[in-house]
């Protein structure tokens, strides 16, 4: 999920599987929710904000226009005949990621950036394809992480229910529940089937964990980011102004099983790292509507390596390929998630929820990352069974016992080689 700070609350193709509600900070809705008694007005309200705000003008080569003159000449006695009705007519966009929630749905939703959740910890999404409800990330520390749910899991069944035809709204009001309740899920990993139990609780996020680890080539700071959430760019702050008080020679930044978060926190992340260049870029159906940039307000230029993995995705892409493209980083692990479409999430009706996808987003170099992902610079891949050590036991996650930051240490130990013979070279 992606949230900008000018209003907009923007998507990038994914749910976070909670039972939550706002909670004020951070989260502003585009439009207020109206009044409206009328099930046909709800139905034209929905139908003028895709009019509007759609990402593809031709609407899946779908009159829409004669769309509106279809579903307004019905007649309607309830609000679920006319939530039925909106759902029918959003269907013809064939895209997954804009879609609508009544009130309860929408309520369910939303996220609370305070930083305490409740659920089970997954990230959610459905591919736009094949229709299958795939995992993005479990939420580290979570009821699902602690299952074993992994990123790119497919859930093929929720308490018993096939998922088959099922959109997100659907698995999120099957899979949210009380605390202290059980879900049962099925997913299918590769070819390989599996179910999980799992206990629904709160979930606390803690966005920023930081080190100093000592190396061969002098102490290293560590930093793993689990999402950017409201108060991740501030304690981002604080963990890098605390390493360079301790002088460290380089940085190991960990984006892995990161889902993503705050549009705007990315943002101000990237500038921590970058003096100049392009961050990101957004482009809509009228071509590029906002370019993000560096500020010349970068805290430090010391050598940084960026570990990454499938379960990077969102926020996390936009980070990574921004330190990718201008060369102020390296990558380490293997390919990001791909989620490169920002929605709007606004309130329509008496408290229902609409969210459109209304831009893509790409890289300062122009890289459209939907489905594609981000390709690291040097590729390595965990083994079952080293993925589930790390699983078990947190500790060994950024230590000797992980072999992608080991491989990072290898790859950082490089770049910090050149920068002291560059220093050395101009000394003379």
């Amino acid at each position: 999920m992606i949230i900008s700070r000018s209003g907009l609350v923007l998507g990038a193709t994914a749910i976070m599987l909670t039972a939550v509600t706002v909670a004020g900070a951070g989260i502003h809705l585009s439009s207020q929710a109206s009044l409206r008694e009328s099930p046909k007005e709800l139905i034209d309200e929905v139908w003028q904000v895709i009019q509007k705000n759609y990402v593809d003008g031709t609407f899946n080569q779908v009159d829409w226009v004669a769309t509106r003159t279809e579903y307004l000449n019905r007649n309607y006695t309830d609000d679920e005949q006319a939530y039925k009705a909106i759902r029918e007519m959003l269907k013809k966009l064939d895209d997954p990621y804009t879609r609508f929630m009544n009130p309860e749905e929408f309520k369910n939703m939303q996220i609370d950036t305070s930083g305490e959740l409740t659920g089970v910890g997954i990230q959610l999404t459905q591919d736009e394809k094949t229709k299958k409800l795939v995992v993005i990330s479990p939420i580290e520390d979570s009821p699902a992480f602690s299952a074993g749910v992994q990123s790119q899991d497919i859930i093929t069944e929720i308490d018993g229910r096939s998922t088959e035809g099922m959109d997100i709204n659907e698995a999120v009001s099957l899979i949210r529940g009380p605390v202290g309740t059980k879900v049962n899920i099925k997913i299918l990993r590769g070819d390989k089937p599996l179910d999980f139990k799992i206990t629904r609780d709160r979930i606390e996020i803690h966005p920023v964990r930081a080190s100093k680890n000592p190396s061969s080539m002098g102490d290293i700071g560590y930093i793993r980011l689990n999402t950017f959430s409201a108060n991740a760019a501030e304690e981002m702050r604080e963990a890098i102004n605390d390493l360079e008080k301790q002088n460290v020679s380089g940085y190991v930044l960990d984006l892995r099983s990161n889902p993503g978060g705050l549009l705007y926190s990315s943002v101000e992340i990237a500038r921590m790292w970058l003096s100049k260049g392009d961050i990101v870029s957004t482009v809509d159906r009228q071509g590029e509507t906002d370019r993000q940039k560096a500020n010349n307000r970068a805290l430090t230029t010391k050598p940084l390596v960026v570990l990454v993995d499938g379960g990077s995705a969102s926020a996390s892409e936009i980070l990574s390929g921004a330190l990718q493209d201008n060369k102020r980083a390296l990558l380490v692990g293997t390919k990001t998630f791909g989620k490169g479409l920002v929605q709007s999430v606004r309130g329509v009706g008496k408290g229902s929820g609409l969210a459109v996808t209304i831009a893509k987003y790409f890289t300062p170099s122009g890289r459209d990352i939907n489905h594609e992902g981000i390709q690291p610079d040097v590729k390595i891949e965990l083994t079952e069974k080293q993925r589930d050590e790390l699983r078990k036991d947190r500790t060994k996650v950024g230590t000797i016992d992980d072999p992608q930051y080991v491989k990072g240490l290898e790859i950082l130990g490089g770049e910090i080689s050149k920068t002291k013979q560059g220093t050395q070279a101009q000394s003379k």
